[in-house]
Protein backbone atom coordinates (compact mmCIF):
# COMPACT_ATOMS: atom_id res chain seq x y z
CA UNK A 1 0.00 0.00 0.00
CA UNK A 2 2.74 2.72 0.82
CA UNK A 3 4.48 1.32 -2.87
CA UNK A 4 1.29 2.06 -4.41
CA UNK A 5 0.77 5.52 -2.54
CA UNK A 6 4.34 6.67 -3.74
CA UNK A 7 3.47 4.91 -7.44
CA UNK A 8 1.00 7.59 -8.00
CA UNK A 9 1.52 10.31 -5.94
CA UNK A 10 5.85 10.86 -6.28
CA UNK A 11 6.68 8.86 -9.17
CA UNK A 12 7.21 10.82 -12.51
CA UNK A 13 4.93 7.80 -14.13
CA UNK A 14 2.22 7.38 -11.15
CA UNK A 15 1.96 11.45 -11.71
CA UNK A 16 1.93 10.97 -15.72
CA UNK A 17 -0.93 8.51 -15.48
CA UNK A 18 -2.94 10.97 -12.97
CA UNK A 19 -2.44 13.83 -15.78
CA UNK A 20 -3.40 11.55 -18.84
CA UNK A 21 -6.80 10.10 -16.83
CA UNK A 22 -7.47 14.08 -15.62
CA UNK A 23 -6.75 15.69 -18.66
CA UNK A 24 -5.39 13.96 -21.90
CA UNK A 25 -5.10 16.86 -24.00
CA UNK A 26 -3.22 18.74 -21.55
CA UNK A 27 -0.87 16.06 -20.98
CA UNK A 28 -0.27 15.85 -24.40
CA UNK A 29 0.21 19.20 -24.67
CA UNK A 30 3.37 18.61 -22.10
CA UNK A 31 5.36 16.24 -23.85
CA UNK A 32 3.48 12.94 -22.43
CA UNK A 33 2.70 10.27 -24.56
CA UNK A 34 -0.85 10.09 -23.97
CA UNK A 35 -1.86 6.30 -25.56
CA UNK A 36 1.82 4.88 -24.47
CA UNK A 37 0.78 6.01 -20.43
CA UNK A 38 -2.71 4.67 -21.03
CA UNK A 39 -1.93 1.34 -21.93
CA UNK A 40 1.39 0.77 -19.63
CA UNK A 41 -1.12 1.84 -17.30
CA UNK A 42 -3.43 -0.73 -17.95
CA UNK A 43 -0.69 -3.52 -18.48
CA UNK A 44 0.72 -2.76 -15.06
CA UNK A 45 -2.52 -3.17 -13.63
CA UNK A 46 -3.62 -6.57 -15.29
CA UNK A 47 -0.15 -7.57 -14.01
CA UNK A 48 -1.31 -6.89 -10.32
CA UNK A 49 -4.56 -8.38 -11.23
CA UNK A 50 -2.81 -11.65 -12.30
CA UNK A 51 -0.21 -12.01 -9.78
CA UNK A 52 -3.25 -11.27 -6.84
CA UNK A 53 -5.45 -13.83 -8.35
CA UNK A 54 -2.48 -16.10 -8.55
CA UNK A 55 -1.71 -15.74 -5.02
CA UNK A 56 -5.16 -15.99 -3.98
CA UNK A 57 -5.95 -19.25 -5.51
CA UNK A 58 -2.14 -20.68 -4.42
CA UNK A 59 -2.52 -19.48 -0.68
CA UNK A 60 -6.18 -20.64 -0.32
CA UNK A 61 -6.04 -24.09 -1.56
CA UNK A 62 -2.72 -24.67 -2.98
CA UNK A 63 -4.58 -25.46 -6.25
CA UNK A 64 -6.90 -24.22 -9.03
CA UNK A 65 -10.38 -24.04 -8.86
CA UNK A 66 -12.91 -22.79 -10.83
CA UNK A 67 -14.58 -19.93 -9.84
CA UNK A 68 -12.41 -18.92 -6.27
CA UNK A 69 -12.48 -15.43 -6.73
CA UNK A 70 -16.64 -15.50 -6.29
CA UNK A 71 -17.03 -11.84 -7.38
CA UNK A 72 -14.16 -10.19 -5.50
CA UNK A 73 -13.33 -8.33 -9.04
CA UNK A 74 -16.71 -6.75 -8.90
CA UNK A 75 -16.09 -5.73 -5.06
CA UNK A 76 -12.14 -4.47 -6.42
CA UNK A 77 -14.03 -2.25 -8.77
CA UNK A 78 -16.36 -1.03 -6.12
CA UNK A 79 -13.73 0.02 -3.56
CA UNK A 80 -12.24 2.35 -6.17
CA UNK A 81 -14.86 3.78 -6.50
CA UNK A 82 -16.27 3.81 -3.11
CA UNK A 83 -12.55 5.18 -2.06
CA UNK A 84 -13.10 8.28 -4.32
CA UNK A 85 -9.64 7.07 -6.34
CA UNK A 86 -7.43 7.87 -3.05
CA UNK A 87 -5.15 4.46 -2.28
CA UNK A 88 -5.91 5.23 1.81
CA UNK A 89 -9.61 5.28 1.54
CA UNK A 90 -9.65 2.04 -0.59
CA UNK A 91 -7.65 0.39 1.79
CA UNK A 92 -10.42 1.05 4.07
CA UNK A 93 -13.02 -0.34 2.25
CA UNK A 94 -11.04 -3.37 1.41
CA UNK A 95 -10.53 -3.80 5.46
CA UNK A 96 -14.34 -3.18 6.04
CA UNK A 97 -15.18 -5.83 3.50
CA UNK A 98 -12.47 -8.17 5.25
CA UNK A 99 -13.95 -7.44 8.86
CA UNK A 100 -17.63 -8.38 7.43
CA UNK A 101 -15.39 -11.42 5.90
CA UNK A 102 -14.49 -12.51 8.76
CA UNK A 103 -17.50 -11.51 10.68
CA UNK A 104 -19.84 -13.85 8.79
CA UNK A 105 -16.87 -16.42 8.92
CA UNK A 106 -17.62 -16.51 12.67
CA UNK A 107 -21.37 -16.39 12.84
CA UNK A 108 -21.81 -19.10 11.54
CA UNK A 109 -20.20 -21.12 14.04
CA UNK A 110 -21.71 -18.82 17.02
CA UNK A 111 -24.32 -20.59 18.19
CA UNK A 112 -27.77 -19.09 18.31
CA UNK A 113 -26.92 -18.17 14.31
CA UNK A 114 -28.56 -21.75 13.15
CA UNK A 115 -31.67 -20.28 12.01
CA UNK A 116 -30.09 -17.35 9.66
CA UNK A 117 -29.98 -19.14 5.81
CA UNK A 118 -26.76 -19.82 5.26
CA UNK A 119 -26.72 -18.13 2.04
CA UNK A 120 -27.95 -15.08 3.84
CA UNK A 121 -24.82 -15.01 5.81
CA UNK A 122 -22.34 -15.81 2.57
CA UNK A 123 -23.92 -12.40 0.80
CA UNK A 124 -23.28 -10.09 3.91
CA UNK A 125 -20.00 -8.96 2.73
CA UNK A 126 -21.22 -8.26 -0.47
CA UNK A 127 -24.42 -6.28 1.17
CA UNK A 128 -22.34 -4.17 2.94
CA UNK A 129 -20.52 -3.37 -0.02
CA UNK A 130 -23.70 -2.48 -1.76
CA UNK A 131 -24.83 -0.56 1.07
CA UNK A 132 -21.41 1.48 1.61
CA UNK A 133 -21.20 2.12 -2.45
CA UNK A 134 -25.02 3.41 -1.84
CA UNK A 135 -24.54 5.78 0.20
CA UNK A 136 -20.88 7.19 -0.42
CA UNK A 137 -21.32 6.70 -4.34
CA UNK A 138 -23.22 9.84 -4.57
CA UNK A 139 -21.73 12.89 -6.12
CA UNK A 140 -18.92 11.21 -7.04
CA UNK A 141 -16.22 13.19 -8.98
CA UNK A 142 -14.62 10.80 -11.83
CA UNK A 143 -11.31 11.83 -13.43
CA UNK A 144 -11.79 13.80 -16.05
CA UNK A 145 -11.03 11.38 -18.96
CA UNK A 146 -12.70 8.71 -17.46
CA UNK A 147 -14.19 5.94 -20.30
CA UNK A 148 -13.36 8.83 -22.91
CA UNK A 149 -10.85 7.85 -26.27
CA UNK A 150 -8.47 10.62 -26.47
CA UNK A 151 -7.49 10.77 -30.59
CA UNK A 152 -4.61 13.57 -30.90
CA UNK A 153 -5.51 16.23 -33.16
Amino acid sequence: MPGAWWLLNRSSFGLDVRAVGENPEAADAAGIRVARTRYLALMFGGALMAIGGSFFTLALLGSFTLDIIAGRGWVAIALVIFGRWRIMRVVGGALLFAAVYSLQLRLRILPGWGDVPFELLLALPYLVVIVALAISGRNVEYPGAYLKPYRRS
